[in-house]
Order: C-alpha cells, then structure tokens, then sequence
C-alpha cells in the first residue's frame, strides 16, 4: 500500500492502494465520465458494470495492477497497467492509463497514482510503458513527462470524437529492466 500527503488533496491524507471489485462502481463512473465529457478515452458509449468486472477480473488474471486514490473511503480516481499488445514479442511492454473524477481533478491525484504503476512495471520486469494521450490533453502528456516519459511519436487524425478528428501522442517510459 501507498501512502501520499502533501498532494492538496482536500486537507487529509489520500491514500493509494491496489484496486478491489468493492471500487469497480465508482471505476466504471470515472471512466465513463470520461467517455461522455472528454477525449481522455476515445470510446463513444458508457462501460456497462459487467465490462468493467470483466475487464478487472482480467486484469487480476495477467496479473496487471489496478490502483485507487482514495480520500475518507471517496475513490478520487484510478490508474492501470494494461497488455500494450497481445503478441509475445510485446510481452514487456505495458500500456498505462491514468483517469482523475473530474471533482478532484488539478490536486495531485494523477501525480499519486503514477508511483505505483511505476514502481509495479519494474516489479513485474517490464521493459517499457506506453502511454497514448490526445494530443491536446496538455495535463496528461506533462504529467507523464514529469515522470520521465518522452513523446515517441505522433499520430495526426487518427481518433474521431465529438464531431473532430483527433492527434495522438504516444509517450513511452524505459525502465532498467531487461529480457
């Protein structure tokens, strides 16, 4: 378990623990919030409640680590380490994804959930993170940089949303670990 203070989290202590299905409901409405108000995730429809267990059972199976910020028993977001791609010759690269409630959004939680999704890809002997961000989601792509992830490519008009095409940037964090 992690614990962080000093994040101007409210005026106590949030706290930074792997995820448990007792956290998929306020998962589900983050990410779907997401999904209906930003292009955070280029998915058009709201994640039903048995995709999202589906999707956490999954991630227990492969052993991919899901974490909450949590803040008096408040899930303030959430952060995963996903299968980058599914071919064995991607098998130590993971994909990372990072969502903040819109509420507590701008206080540091993102930054808080970005230790232990590090720290578990190096655990897990990962070689390489990715992260791919809307090009125009300047918090995500500092946030990721303050953590040491450079942009190694950018995609122009490759997503559609919201009536718009859409630039990614992908950014990618090497760790020391090897094959």
């Amino acid at each position: 378990m992690f614990l962080f203070s000093g994040f101007g989290v409210l005026n106590g202590v949030m706290q930074v623990r792997p995820a448990t299905r007792d956290d998929l409901l306020a998962i589900v409405e983050i990410y779907n919030d997401a999904v209906l108000n930003t292009t955070a995730s280029y998915d058009y429809e709201p994640h039903s409640m048995e995709q999202r267990v589906a999707w956490f059972e999954a991630h227990e199976q492969k052993r991919q680590p899901v974490f909450v910020a949590v803040e008096n028993s408040t899930v303030l977001g959430w952060s995963s380490l996903s299968s980058f791609r599914e071919r064995i010759g991607y098998r130590f690269t993971v994909e990372n994804s990072v969502y903040v409630d819109a509420k507590h959004r701008g206080r540091g939680v993102g930054a808080a959930l970005m230790v232990p999704l590090l720290e578990s890809a190096q655990t897990l002997g990962m070689r390489a993170i990715i992260a791919a961000i809307d090009a125009q989601n300047e918090t995500s792509i500092r946030l990721h940089a303050r953590f040491g992830f450079v942009t190694v490519g950018h995609f122009k008009q490759v997503g559609f949303k919201f009536g718009r095409w859409l630039d990614v940037v992908y950014m990618e964090r090497l760790l020391k670990n090897e094959a």
